[in-house]
């Protein structure tokens, strides 16, 4: 058994604390924030502060590669949970979805919920099984380059087997290191404006996250009969942050035609933007040991994807399988590999997806004609899904975050060949001219 201090009480954090703990480790989590639990959904989403959580009522979807881990190590969570499941093959069109079910659908089922509701379900079973010390911080590391543990806000030393930072983007703990931490960062590039809703639950009618010209358009199901609605935009585009006003945010998602009925509903906030988010990814120098990055803390990408929550359990659950495999001597390294192998493709993945995105809006912006592809085969799986019912799983699977980025690959070449009879991709909603006229 193994003495663990985890730094963080978010999602991931408390994942990681209950797998380790029935694993038979002795675990404490420490917690920034001072708040308590609140009584329930309604009290967490009206009155729960969560300063160490920068989206905390923002959009939020946990992926189908989350659902699978909780149901495999945590299935006491989602029973507490109790929020509306979601088929990410509900996007699948018609035509397609005829031929019926598979027998490894299932892998892509989740539950729909906001974050405010998944934190409490963690939260409520983490505190009738660990430690936790809330409005408590690290504000030392115990010992280098072997970590021995932490001294806290509160001026206590506790001495560890194992440091776990779970503090999320913004953690402070590589800053209490000595010698300089690996970190690569640039900033996403986008900029959020989002509002939930209250009412009958809309109908999928398209994609959930989908680009639409100069804007993307992200609508997601939540639970307690909720829904969000999010309109995102390059954070250099000066008109469009026009859309922050809430008339204006309303007649842009009102003009899109798969999209519009998702305003059914009765607001439940103003329209709250977001920016300044930063994709960053950060790596241990060789030699340090009793410590380890996990999730955010590790690596942290755009949130329109809605992969950090997600990636995040499968590096908790990846944690929990290396301690209990490695020797202490060699869990540092054995990490590391495990970490660079399982979660830091899918990092690369998504900033090479930013990137090709904000290029492609970069030059919409101006008039310009899309720019040619770096992968062709890549570019050409979204048309070619809505023809193909194994390139629309192929493609559904990358979103969701199961198997390996590479896996996409495999469906490549039918991509092509569907895609050359496509013709140009019709666009679900206004031009640049339109939508500068909704705005102005």
């Amino acid at each position: 058994m193994a003495r663990i201090v985890i730094a963080g009480a978010g999602v991931c954090g408390l994942a990681a604390g209950l797998m380790l703990h029935r694993d038979g480790h002795e675990v404490t989590v420490l917690e920034r924030d001072p708040a308590p639990l609140p009584e329930s959904h309604e009290d967490a989403w009206e009155r729960w502060e969560r300063d160490g959580v920068t989206q905390f009522r923002m959009a939020h979807f946990l992926q189908p590669l989350g659902h699978g881990v909780l149901a495999a190590e945590l299935p006491d969570v989602l029973e507490r949970l109790a929020a509306p499941r979601f088929d990410a093959l509900c996007m699948m069109p018609p035509p397609l979805a005829a031929a019926g079910p598979r027998e490894d659908d299932g892998r892509f089922m989740t539950v729909a919920a906001r974050r405010t509701t998944l934190e409490l379900a963690f939260g409520r079973i983490a505190e009738e099984e660990l430690t936790i010390r809330r409005d408590t911080s690290v504000v030392e590391l115990l010992g280098e380059p072997h970590v021995r543990g932490v001294r806290t806000s509160a001026g206590d030393d506790i001495e560890a087997d194992l440091v776990v930072d779970a503090m999320g983007r913004r953690s402070p703990l590589p800053k209490l290191l000595s010698v300089p931490v690996h970190e690569e960062a640039e900033d996403s590039g986008f900029l959020y404006y989002g509002r939930h809703f209250h009412g009958t639950p809309p109908q999928v009618r398209g994609p959930i996250n989908m680009p639409i010209g100069t804007i993307s358009i992200l609508t997601l199901p939540g639970d307690d009969d909720t829904w969000s609605v999010t309109v995102y935009t390059s954070t250099g585009d000066q008109p469009l942050k026009r859309i922050r006003d809430a008339g204006r945010w309303t007649a842009v998602v009102a003009s899109l035609p798969l999209h519009a009925h998702w305003l059914d509903g009765e607001p439940m906030t103003d329209v709250v933007a977001m920016g300044g988010v930063v994709d960053r990814y950060r790596r241990l120098p060789d030699g340090v040991t009793g410590l380890a990055l996990l999730a955010d803390a590790f690596a942290c990408t755009n949130p329109s994807m809605g992969r950090g929550i997600s990636l995040g359990l499968r590096h908790a659950q990846l944690l929990r399988d290396t301690a209990r495999e490695e020797d202490p001597a060699r869990f540092a390294p054995a990490w590391d590999q495990v970490t660079e192998a399982e979660v830091a493709p899918w990092y690369r993945d998504t900033v090479a997806l930013d990137r090709a995105r904000l290029h492609e809006v970069e030059a919409l912006r101006n008039g310009l004609p899309r720019p040619r592809p770096a992968n062709p085969a890549r570019a050409a799986i979204g048309p070619a899904a809505m023809r193909d019912p194994d390139v629309f799983r192929a493609m559904m699977a990358h979103r969701s975050c199961l198997g390996a980025p590479s896996d996409l690959d495999a469906v490549g070449e039918r991509a092509l060949e569907l895609a050359a009879d496509a013709g140009p991709p019709r666009l679900a909603g206004p031009d640049r001219d339109q939508l500068l006229a909704l705005l102005s």
